[in-house]
């Protein structure tokens, strides 16, 4: 066998058996998992704001192909089979609108900003750092601050093309109740994701 097939093989073999590689940063516990040179990393939030479970994602394209991501994507599965979809972005924003303290304020803009300017894996190049620029402007009211940081923070459909990043947050509306068992599946393109949940606490 040629070095050439020899090497493609070992390339495929390391494809079809593509691990999950946990990692702390930021304070966070990620988990990160490469197909197809697009590479997803999440971390549960350590706590949860107002009724929502939070997961920080962020996805690093270094494929020659462009994705669609969409916060939909991401599916909790819980262990007694049930299936928890991510919430819309502006459910979450409208929700924080009528709800938010000034505490949900602080404990989303934190959590988020320590997990993602601390993880050295990732470098952005599109996500929340673009956005909170334009978001949270000169703004006065708790809620509405509330929203505009859950507008820069929510992770929203995305065109990924080659070389580029995003980042951003996936709302889960779970009653504030961690994640605990089960698995997180993600589908992109032809390609299914898992990762084992870790608590977020």
């Amino acid at each position: 066998m040629g070095r050439l097939a020899t090497l493609l093989l070992a390339a495929l073999a390391l494809q079809a058996h593509a691990q999950v590689i946990p990692f702390e940063s930021g304070g966070l516990r990620y988990q990160a998992l490469t197909k197809n040179g697009l590479t997803i990393m999440v971390a549960p939030f350590p706590s949860h704001v107002r009724d929502f479970t939070v997961l920080q994602v962020a996805v690093q394209n270094g494929s020659k192909s462009s994705f669609t991501i969409r916060p939909e994507d991401f599916l909790y599965l819980q262990e007694n089979g049930t299936e928890v979809s991510a919430v819309p972005a502006r459910t979450v924003v409208d929700s924080l609108i009528d709800h938010a303290s000034k505490s949900d304020v602080i404990k989303l803009i934190t959590t988020y900003e320590q997990g993602i300017y601390g993880n050295k894996q990732y470098k952005a190049t599109n996500g929340y750092e673009q956005r909170r620029q334009s978001a949270l402007a000169e703004l006065t009211s708790t809620r509405i601050k509330a929203a505009a940081a859950a507008s820069a923070i929510a992770f929203v459909l995305t065109k990924l093309p080659p070389g580029a990043s995003t980042d951003g947050a996936v709302f889960y509306s779970m009653g504030g109740k961690p994640f605990t068992g089960g698995k997180l599946q993600v589908r992109v393109g032809a390609s299914t994701f898992e990762f084992p949940v870790l608590s977020s606490y």
